[in-house]
């Protein structure tokens, strides 16, 4: 097939060594962003946070965090150009869902004196919330929307990417935790420009199973 999304796609792939001499523009980063700030999510919930992580003060905090394990990850964290933070609210409220609505009354998206039936939206977090108030499965599940929007905008803008559910979740939360505040972080990313000579996976071919194996068209 032969269209720019499906060529950006196929261009896409994990990068395993970074050439630190690169750096992602600001101008491209302010599109990250953006992209990033427009993600779907359940009910416009938006229950996440993004901790970007670009000076070497934050970079060597991160690299720390391997310390214990997931080792394989940490070389990126000093020879990539940014590592973002995909961060969950584990106990997403009623009061964190009323800056939401409230927001779509300052957007006009809501008028004023529909505030309350705007709350309706609520019932799918109830549903997914525990008798502790706990509801980071379905928060969490809203991270990886954002995550793989990033993926194709990271793509479009011909800027390499790793994903990394290797790390220490809980370390993070020590280490990062007066940015944190509270949310949880169990997915990162590493943004760049792979090594031409070190990054072994940027010449391999794409596999994918057939579309036969995963569609059904009925």
């Amino acid at each position: 097939m032969t269209h720019s999304i499906v060529a950006d796609l196929n261009n896409r792939y994990t990068t395993k060594r970074y050439d630190p001499s690169k750096r992602v523009s600001t101008e491209e980063m302010l599109v990250i962003y953006e992209a990033m700030r427009l993600s779907a999510s359940s009910i416009n919930s938006q229950p996440w946070k993004f901790i970007v992580i670009e000076s070497e003060q934050a970079k060597q905090r991160m690299h720390d965090s391997f310390i214990k394990k997931f080792q394989f990850n940490q070389p990126h964290i000093k020879s990539c150009s940014h590592v973002i933070l995909f961060a969950y609210n584990p106990q997403y409220t009623r009061e964190d869902y009323a800056k939401v609505v409230d927001k779509s009354i300052i957007d006009r998206r809501v008028k004023s004196e529909n505030r309350e039936q705007a709350f309706g939206g609520f019932a799918f977090v109830d549903l997914n919330t525990d008798e502790k108030g706990s509801n980071a499965a379905w928060t969490k599940a809203q991270t990886y929307l954002a995550l793989g929007n990033t993926l194709h905008v990271l793509a479009r803008l011909g800027i390499d990417s790793t994903t990394m559910e290797g790390v220490d979740s809980e370390m993070i939360s020590e280490i990062f935790a007066s940015e944190l505040n509270g949310y949880q972080c169990d997915v990162a990313l590493a943004i760049g420009y792979h090594h031409p000579d070190e990054d072994y996976n940027a010449n391999l071919p794409k596999s994918r199973l057939a579309k036969e194996d995963i569609f059904q068209i009925i």
